[in-house]
């Protein structure tokens, strides 16, 4: 995705076999995993699903009201600096940048640090992203100050940095350009026993007038595992520490990091990356040999990420993931719903919703809900891109005969970069289980489920799988409340005065998909 770069700079593997044992009412699985017993409260199809995603990642169960679902950018951030306020140990924090406006946050930070001498904060960042205005002000410059306050013992900042980009190809393209090589993508948001997994950057748009998706998980285990995911990913990483230079920081990799720099010996930095990753990714979420049996109201997580600059072979585990949720949607009585602020759907993805017999859903951004929308530069290009890629998804509904079966949704509120206007930047999908009315999975993270994401930059996700009809009740809601700003579309639409696609951006779009 060069656009969906853009978009923050201007912005498998073989399944394990298993054996599937009907004993009475319940199915029992035994894998790397502990023994998992998937009690009536699921679906027969959702017992399906668990059997072969419990070969692909870590489980973890967790109970009725261990995970709540927010509506606003507002409430994300209230709950930011509440969860910061009251953390009694750790805070941390993945993603593509804090904004370098976010001194409240940062101050939040160095408020809870004061406050408790035990606290302990760490930070993974894009370093391409985080440094790109220097050696002005920038992510960097902020994130340094709070590192001179209380030390690197206390405030670890780590700058992802992708390995694919060094030498002759970082000095000739401009700072901007120079992230279509990777980034890092997470937003992973901890404290304590708790942790939140959305979307959202740390910026203020993220906060007030941007739609996106926010999960927050009550479970220790589950924290520990994305703690141990945010802390893998570091030590691959950067450290951040302040300098007396003008741009007020320096960029040092330990020697305590798990291999050398990669500029030094790329094959040798991926050889130790991959070894470290795939343990990483496949570690049980599971402390207890003995068999875990689900009871009704109960909800399965599988953290999912995807690694693949990172990993050779690929053993990433997001994409093999949702390819096996959407083998459920064999059945004419499933429904789905897939969003994506910007609309580049992997095509495999594609082919299977495609494929799909019953009710889908698509949401993606009107061009006016495009945070680039008469922005200046290439990024004036970017909204007419995706919705080329809206237009193109329409002819294949059409041609492959499935208009009665699949709606497309555009998502506007206001004008953005207006005052009042919102951009639209949530991504997922929920699948409801045949002859059910509300769904029973979802996944909610920070992938845009584009080639990009599943090629360049690292992304992790949640799956959750559930039994309980209030968490379905949730998840209906979150969809309705997205739809609430939608207008249904169809080919004929883009015969409109400003929904017209011109040759140039239908040349630069098919050139340059694999980047969006």
């Amino acid at each position: 995705m060069f656009f969906a770069s853009l978009n923050h700079m201007f912005h498998c593997g073989a399944w394990n076999t298993v054996n599937r044992n009907v004993v009475r009412s319940y199915t029992t699985v035994t894998t790397r995993n502990s023994s998992l017993t998937v009690g009536d409260g699921f679906h027969p199809k959702l017992r399906a699903v668990i059997n072969q995603l419990d070969g692909v990642a870590p489980r973890f169960l967790l109970k009725q009201g261990e995970i709540s679902i927010l509506s606003h950018p507002e409430e994300f951030y209230s709950l930011l600096k509440e969860k910061i306020a009251g953390a009694q140990k750790r805070i941390f924090l993945s993603s593509l940048y804090i904004g370098k406006a976010q001194d409240e946050l940062v101050g939040c930070l160095a408020s809870a640090l004061r406050e408790n001498s035990k606290l302990k904060v760490s930070i993974l960042a894009d370093a391409l992203r985080s440094t790109r205005e220097e050696p002005e002000r920038c992510p960097a410059t902020l994130l340094a100050g709070l590192v001179e306050e209380f030390g690197q013992h206390r405030v670890d900042v780590r700058m992802y940095h992708t390995p694919h980009l060094n030498g002759i190809n970082k000095a000739v393209f401009p700072r901007r350009l120079n992230e279509i090589w990777g980034l890092q993508h997470m937003k992973i948001y901890g404290f304590d026993h708790e942790v939140i997994l959305s979307g959202a950057n740390l910026s203020q748009d993220y906060f007030t007038n941007r739609q996106d998706r926010y999960y927050v998980f009550k479970s220790e285990k589950l924290s520990d595992y994305y703690f141990k995911v945010q802390s893998a990913i570091g030590s691959l990483s950067y450290q951040l520490l302040p300098s007396n230079s003008k741009s007020t920081f320096r960029l040092y990799w330990p020697s305590s990091n798990k291999t050398s720099e990669p500029h030094l010996n790329l094959e040798r930095f991926i050889i130790d990356s991959t070894f470290f990753l795939h343990k990483v990714l496949k570690e049980s979420g599971s402390e207890s040999a003995e068999p875990i049996v689900t009871q009704p109201n109960d909800t399965v997580v599988y953290p999912v990420s995807q690694f693949t600059p990172l990993m050779k072979p690929d053993q990433s585990t997001e994409k093999p993931a949702i390819l096996r949720l959407l083998s459920l949607l064999d059945s004419p009585t499933t429904k789905w719903t897939f969003t994506a602020g910007y609309f580049n759907m992997h095509s495999q993805l594609q082919k299977r919703f495609l494929s799909a017999l019953g009710q889908g859903t698509i949401i993606t951004a009107a061009p006016e809900a495009n945070s680039f929308y008469k922005s200046g530069g290439i990024s004036y290009y970017l909204p007419a891109a995706y919705l080329y890629n809206t237009k193109k998804f329409l002819e294949s509904v059409r041609d492959n005969r499935r208009d009665a079966q699949i709606n497309v949704y555009e998502w506007q509120n206001g004008i953005v970069n207006t005052v009042g206007g919102w951009s639209y930047h949530a991504k997922g999908i929920w699948i409801t289980a045949p002859d059910e009315n509300e769904p029973s999975i979802t996944v909610v993270g920070s992938s845009n489920y584009t080639k990009r994401a599943y090629s360049v930059d690292l992304e992790t996700n949640a799956v959750i799988i559930t039994s309980d009809p209030d968490l379905k009740s949730k998840m209906q809601a979150e969809i309705e409340h997205l739809q609430q700003y939608t207008t249904k579309i169809a080919l004929k639409d883009f015969e409109k005065e400003g929904r017209k696609i011109s040759p140039g951006v239908v040349l630069a779009t098919k050139i340059l998909s694999p980047l969006l």
